[in-house]
């Protein structure tokens, strides 16, 4: 599978997420911030689409149309975070694994499912 990533605004990348990652190894600090109408209009094809949307932006989560198996998983947003920079960062963390833990949950899933011909 390849994922792609994409916001509602194209924005810059949340320091505080590119932290949270580079500290479980990951860096994303030269991840490029996309919108996802750009991604949507690229004509590119999705089996799965997840938005991440928390409880106060819901009704902002974008809808692919088409065949897609859309799956929507609410947390919180990082960016709206207002305590100071250690208590943001280990509320950033506590979503960072979180969302790992629901990608490994729907993995399991996933691929414990038989494959159609």
């Amino acid at each position: 599978m390849i994922a792609e990533s994409a916001g509602l605004e194209a924005g810059e990348l949340n320091p505080l997420a590119v932290e949270a990652m580079r500290e479980v190894g990951i860096d994303i600090s030269s991840n490029t911030p996309r919108r996802v109408f750009g991604v949507f209009t690229s004509g590119a094809l999705f089996s799965y689409v997840v938005t991440v949307c928390g409880q106060r932006s819901a009704e902002l989560c974008p809808i692919f149309p088409g065949i897609v198996e859309r799956l929507r998983w609410s947390f919180d947003d990082p960016a709206a975070f207002t305590e100071t920079w250690d208590e943001r960062l280990a509320r950033t963390r506590v979503v960072r694994d979180a969302i790992e833990r629901k990608i490994f949950e729907w993995c399991e899933a996933v691929c414990a499912r038989p494959q159609l011909a």
